[in-house]
């Protein structure tokens, strides 16, 4: 009989199990690096951007060994399906990213899906693409509470020092 139910230990689990098993959350995830690198930018549900933010990155830190070392070339085989971008990946990706320690990778969450199944939605790309960039929604944040009362009280310590 188990007490707490909030106690139980996931048991090695890290990954988020996604397609019908391992080689398919694999071959999902080298599909979507694939297009990440061809397009710069894609339009995927925002659990899989999540998923491919860590790999995106982590190719592009193997890319700055070079095209001569023996795993960064093992690893951008394995990764990019298309043989022609493992080129781009050493010429133009890695050269752009070179100043950078990280941080290679936007990503943005978009409104969800709404034909299908109310997916959460989600842009990633990679940063000094030459596609335009996405528009930004900002928030109006004077009108949310906190900062209407930061705002009065500012005003009434204003009022109380000016009559002083």
């Amino acid at each position: 009989m188990r007490l707490f139910s909030g106690l139980l230990v996931s048991h090695g689990r890290v990954a988020r199990r996604m397609g019908l098993g391992p080689r398919s959350r694999l071959d999902m995830l080298r599909n979507l690096l694939t297009a990440l690198v061809r397009h710069e930018r894609i339009e995927t549900t925002y659990a899989r951007a999540d998923e491919l933010h860590y790999y995106a990155e982590r190719i592009i830190d193997y890319g700055k060994c070079g095209d001569t070392n023996e795993k960064a070339m093992k690893m951008a085989n394995f990764w990019l399906t298309e043989k022609d971008l493992i080129h781009k990946l050493f010429k133009v990706l890695v050269p752009r990213f070179s100043p950078y320690g990280g941080g290679y990778v936007r990503m943005f969450q978009i409104p969800n899906r709404e034909n299908l199944d109310r997916a959460k939605m989600a842009v990633i790309e990679y940063k000094g693409n030459p596609l335009p960039p996405l528009p930004v929604n900002k928030r109006d944040s004077d009108k949310t509470l906190l900062n209407q009362l930061i705002l009065g009280h500012r005003l009434e310590n204003s009022l109380q020092a000016s009559s002083s």
